[in-house]
């Protein structure tokens, strides 16, 4: 079955997207806006891009023309946001925060979570997250009326302590991290527990197949 974006509306084209696309890692973005008022926020248009510089993108989509939400908004005017991550018993609280309440609310204090500050940038971080993330802006790249990639530099990132096996040599735990990801439809998420390896094959090590 072949689908032509060309020919398809934007609600088509995402369901298509969001339900081949998985899993999604989530990025549970806290900013500030410019008085300085808290928003939280999961958005699974997002992941790493670079390394060297240490990059993050993120989609952000609005409500209505115009419009790429408060996180959108805050990250325009202040530059600066936290990137936490989403384990599996931050699920439902992660959750409460995607709920489209309005800017005088403050998103982690309804899903009972706790800010603590950052090191480098002025939003706070997410106590219970295992991972955080403190971003610069980069640059937001206005992709249409209700869509805009936001481009962040991370300037710390913040590991939980039991998840690090050797800090001097960056080795972490992954599967202690017990990240969650997003699948499709409404509310369909991963946990990231199940895996297999399959180490990379160096070239002096493959065997050409035989064609004969």
């Amino acid at each position: 079955m072949e689908f032509d974006f060309t020919t398809l509306s934007a609600s088509q084209r995402y369901k298509l997207l969001v339900s081949t696309i998985v899993p999604r890692p989530i990025a549970w973005v806290v900013s500030l806006d410019a008085a300085g008022k808290l928003n939280a926020a999961p958005f699974s248009f997002f992941n790493a891009f670079s390394q060297d510089p240490p990059v993050v993108c993120i989609g952000i989509g609005g409500r209505h023309p115009g419009d790429v939400k408060d996180t959108g908004n805050n990250i325009r005017v202040t530059g600066e946001f936290v990137v936490n991550l989403v384990s599996f018993v931050n699920a439902e609280q992660m959750n409460i925060t995607a709920i489209e309440f309005g800017p005088e609310v403050d998103e982690l204090a309804e899903a009972g979570l706790t800010p603590i500050p950052s090191i480098r940038v002025k939003p706070p971080r997410i106590a219970e997250s295992p991972v955080s993330m403190e971003c610069e802006r980069l640059m937001t790249i206005e992709l249409g009326n209700e869509r805009a990639l936001v481009l962040g530099k991370i300037l710390l990132m913040h590991i939980r302590d039991d998840a690090v096996i050797d800090a001097a040599k960056c080795y972490i735990d992954t599967p202690k991290l017990d990240l969650i990801g997003r699948m499709h439809g409404r509310g369909f998420y991963t946990r990231t527990r199940d895996q297999f390896e399959m180490p990379r094959i160096p070239v002096a090590d493959w065997q050409p197949r035989n064609t004969d």
